[in-house]
């Protein structure tokens, strides 16, 4: 299975801004709640986790995948893609999030071959540039296909 295969119908796209942390983790899981792959409870759970936490999920400088435990309502493996023109402050430190990657895991491997084809794209600082300035929903899905 190809990485784009995990974005569900209208997964993938740009936002100017978020209030502050909370509704970007909104924004990312916006679409994975409405194709119902996760429940609302799932959305509530990467919240309280985050504040009992912190951000555990940021993996690199303007990048965060906001999950939780599939116990909490991760009902279909899948995927979410948010650009923010705007960065937002999670956590005390403030590190700022532009690209946040909306992960549910309904299991406990179902997801890894995503995980690491993320990785691999992510890994290459010219993808992770491109999908930081892209301009266009389209534009990021074209970045994800090459994965």
């Amino acid at each position: 299975m190809r990485l784009i295969d995990y974005f569900p119908p209208s997964s993938i796209a740009i936002k100017s801004s978020a209030a502050n942390w909370q509704q970007a983790i909104d924004l990312s899981m916006e679409s994975l709640l409405r194709n119902r792959y996760v429940s609302a409870e799932y959305v509530q759970a990467i919240k309280d986790s985050t504040l009992s936490n912190g951000p555990y999920y940021i993996l690199a400088p303007q990048v965060a995948m906001p999950h939780a435990r599939p116990e909490f309502g991760a009902l279909k493996t899948g995927m979410s893609l948010t650009l923010l023109k705007e960065s937002v402050a999670f956590g005390e430190k403030s590190e700022p999030v532009k690209l946040l990657i909306g992960l549910s895991a309904a299991d406990s491997d179902s997801h890894i071959g995503a995980i690491q084809a993320l990785s691999e794209l992510l890994c290459e600082d010219e993808n992770l540039s491109a999908l930081l300035s892209a301009n266009t929903e389209h534009q990021l899905a074209a970045i994800i296909s090459r994965a």
